[in-house]
């Protein structure tokens, strides 16, 4: 998949092409909805299919009061939407001016002119150009004056009817309801970061795991204990090759450490079922969700923790196979 920055990035010819927009965060199934008929359309017509999308939230710089943690970084998006079959994206950096682009200008500058748009699918809550001026039926409009369709694609009901939204991925995730996430999502929920060093007080009690730098990608769901997978994808100067990347089922930990009280914030980390001996200091993993064992508690004492840990490693064992 190619990345462009900016609208000036695209060269000359590239087009014609099938364009999604979206802020796609997390890339869940309503989002893919939207990207799998851009396809379908793409295919059709010999075209190429691009997404549009946003470095951010635009609420982070217009309304960051009320603006989302977001349920990927930028890195994870892109690798996402490469995942779907997206021929380019074009990662707009939301800033003032673009805020400030009227809702034309964008149609005829990033659209028609850098992209030689032919067909344009949005969603039904889809707004653009400044003070959200722009909606489906304007586009349309435009569509028409400068040559291109527009195909606004119905919202995609996941599980119970409801509709597939980011902003319920974020409440399950802070319910620590990763199995539902998931269904939502259409694959599990994952947080991406580098393994530092911590307390180790897990290899200490017999249970050794990986620590993600508190500067890591995606939403970090509630506290507790989960059973998923720790993604090994080297070192971080050269990560980035999935190719070499190694999966191991995993027991994960998202807390403060209750039971010895001197940990400040979160922390996830993650023990490698089986493994005791593995150094991943300075690698980049991606630690996914499968389901949770159980939230998190203080115990009374090393000996009920270690046993309580012995239970959740066997839980999610289960859990896995």
């Amino acid at each position: 998949m190619i990345v462009f920055r900016s609208p000036s990035e695209v060269p000359a010819g590239f087009g014609p092409s099938v364009v999604a927009i979206g802020k796609f965060d997390g890339v869940h199934t309503g989002h893919r909805a939207v990207i799998d008929r851009a396809r379908v359309d793409a295919a059709a017509i010999g075209a190429k299919m691009v997404a549009i999308t946003f470095d951010r939230n635009p609420l982070a710089l217009l309304r960051p009061e009320i603006c989302p943690d977001s349920l990927v970084g930028v890195q994870q998006k892109l690798r996402l939407l490469a995942a779907s079959g997206v021929d380019a994206t074009l990662m707009l950096t939301f800033d003032r001016a673009l805020a400030d682009l009227p809702a034309r200008e964008f149609v005829e500058h990033v659209l028609v002119g850098a992209l030689d748009v032919q067909v344009v699918l949005v969603g039904n809550d889809f707004r653009f150009g400044h003070g959200g001026a722009g909606d489906p039926a304007m586009l349309r409009e435009l569509g028409r004056e400068f040559g291109f369709e527009v195909d606004v694609v119905e919202d995609v009901r996941a599980v119970e009817g409801r509709r597939a939204s980011s902003t319920w991925v974020r409440e399950l995730l802070a319910a620590g309801d990763v199995a539902t996430a998931a269904k939502v999502l259409g694959r599990p929920h994952a947080v991406r970061g580098e393994v530092v060093h911590g307390l180790k007080r897990g290899r200490e009690l017999g249970f050794p795991t990986a620590n993600l730098s508190a500067e890591l990608e995606g939403f970090v769901p509630g506290e507790g204990v989960y059973a998923g997978w720790l993604v090994d994808e080297g070192m971080s100067t050269d990560a980035g090759d999935l190719r070499s990347s190694i999966r191991y089922p995993a027991a994960i930990s998202i807390g403060t450490n209750p039971t010895f009280d001197d940990v400040a914030t979160r922390q996830v980390e993650a023990y490698v079922l089986d493994e005791t001996d593995l150094d991943l200091y300075g690698h980049r993993v991606e630690v996914q969700f499968a389901d949770r064992v159980r939230g998190m508690v203080a115990f009374e004492g090393i000996d009920a923790l270690i046993a309580q840990m012995t239970d959740d490693v066997a839980h999610v064992r289960s859990t896995l196979t």
